[in-house]
């Protein structure tokens, strides 16, 4: 078994690994998935090369900003799938889930100091940066994480991408080498055939989560201090769910996805955004079941890097389509937030952005809605009252009228910062990828991000990307989506 690639690690502590160790620690949190796995893929490696038993700790927080029922059961579910499917097999698994805030403070240390060394997930998602580096800074032990986020490594250059364009055309003559390195399918076929033993002291103190916690079953999720009014979705968790929706787009969906994919009434779009998120999918398996449904090598990709959205690869258009938006949108979002800290702030937007809204900050505003009124889908315009509707429901908004939403809520705020933080709250309290960097940058979009200056210049937008519901209604079929989501108030 390999290890990670070196452009996937960072050793935060270089100490050397204690021979003496009673086990290899791996602490999952963000690559929650068995397989398509380089960290867990890193761990095994170690293990082997140690001949140690591989410790797999998943834990989960209760005080994260916008933890919920329904933020929750979805990572709960994942871990249920986890214990189901690493019983038998040549690891030890140990789920914890924190009852009560700071319940779980110093296990990562007590099992950081039995352990050889650790290996953690290097993901800029969310609070786990800084989660990662004060953990470093407790763990007085060989501390190495590694990069599984997608098909581009993260450290492979030190510059922020910001159009598109650029990027991808920057992946296009440099991604080629790193389509080489693949996560294997099942990083544990070579692990040590001994469980790690967890001391006693250790598991009275911090016990493993009960199944039906796992399970997220209700009367389990109300003992927890979160959020309970953001319910659980029909949407299910976990690196089965995941794959079963990889699979059914590819089956049923595909085909259509080019033309098809802005249409909300005749939905195409993959659904794979919260499972990519959540870490139960990888980019590289759903890379590796695409080009195997198209019979695809290397060969095929073209010799020059013109940054196109169609033709470098070689493959249908829309498989090509779909490639675009997993690849190069989902990771140029990646891009901006491992080299940057201010990636989710208002500053961090282009200056032509700034200087354009700031110059129509004062324009009248045709409506004007409080987060409450928002947050509730009670607006004038029935399709935006469905997208958000939509959302509280589902946990997610067809891909097309996020773009829509996000734009109106720009254009009913009182100030652009405001709409920020407004578009912010919604998504990442209710949306089962949100606080994610791709997330971040469909969010940023609607401001300017990733786009160039447009005209006429307008009112409040300035020149800015303008949409509005009565065009996107035009353009596609929303009276199905409308008559499913828009809520009965509408019109209140």
């Amino acid at each position: 078994m390999d290890p990670a690639p070196e452009t996937r690690l960072r050793v935060l502590d270089d100490r050397p690994a204690r021979e003496d160790g009673d086990f290899v620690l791996y602490w999952m949190t963000a690559f929650r998935r068995p397989h398509w796995n380089f960290a867990l893929q890193h761990a095994a490696s170690r293990a082997a090369e140690l001949k140690k038993p591989l410790l797999i700790l998943e834990a989960l927080r209760c005080d994260y900003r916008w933890a919920s029922d329904r933020l929750h059961a979805f990572v709960l579910q994942g871990m249920h799938d986890h214990l189901e499917h690493f019983t038998g097999r040549p690891v030890r698994y140990y789920p914890y889930v924190e009852p009560k805030k700071g319940a779980g403070r110093g296990l990562l240390k007590a099992l950081a100091a039995r352990a050889c060394l650790v290996v953690g997930d290097d993901a800029p998602i969310f609070f786990l940066p800084g989660q990662l580096h004060r953990a470093v800074a407790q763990c007085a032990t060989r501390f190495e994480a590694v990069d599984s986020n997608g098909l581009w490594p993260l450290s492979a250059t030190d510059r922020v991408f910001t159009v598109a364009h650029s990027f991808r055309r920057h992946l296009q003559k440099n991604l080629r080498e790193h389509l080489l390195d693949q996560p294997v399918a099942d990083p544990l076929r070579a692990a040590c055939p001994d469980a790690a033993a967890i001391p006693r002291e250790i598991l009275d103190r911090w016990p493993e989560a009960p199944v039906a916690m796992l399970r997220a079953e209700p009367e389990a999720l109300v003992k927890l201090p979160i959020d309970h009014e953001v319910k659980p979705t029909r949407i299910r968790g976990g690196f089965e769910a995941g794959q079963q929706c990889l699979t059914r787009f590819l089956e049923k969906k595909l085909d259509r996805y080019a033309e098809g994919r802005n249409g909300p009434d005749d939905d195409v779009s993959s659904g794979l955004s919260p499972h990519l998120h959540s870490g139960h999918v990888a980019a590289h398996q759903v890379f590796a079941a695409l080009i195997e449904r198209e019979d695809w090598d290397l060969g095929r990709l073209a010799e020059k890097a013109h940054g196109k959205r169609h033709g470098w690869w070689g493959m249908s258009e829309a498989a090509e389509a779909f490639l675009d938006e997993l690849i190069t949108w989902r990771e140029v979002g990646f891009n901006r937030t491992w080299l940057t800290d201010d990636f989710d702030q208002f500053e961090s937007l282009p200056d032509w952005a700034l200087e354009t809204l700031e110059m129509h900050e004062s324009d009248p505003r045709p409506e004007v809605y409080s987060l409450a009124q928002l947050e509730e889908a009670r607006t004038h315009d029935e399709l935006w009252n469905a997208a958000q509707g939509q959302l509280l429901e589902e946990g997610k908004i067809h891909n097309y009228l996020r773009m829509l939403w996000g734009k109106k809520i720009l254009e009913w705020s009182r100030t652009p910062r405001e709409a920020l933080a407004v578009l912010i709250e919604l998504n990442n309290k209710y949306a089962l990828d949100g606080r994610d960097p791709n997330s971040t940058s469909g969010i940023f979009w609607t401001l300017g991000r990733y786009d160039r200056a447009w005209g006429p210049e307008r009112k409040i937008f300035g020149k800015v990307r303008y949409m509005s519901s009565a065009n996107t209604a035009k353009k596609v079929q929303v009276l199905r989506y409308i008559e499913r989501f828009a809520p009965q108030s509408a019109s209140s």
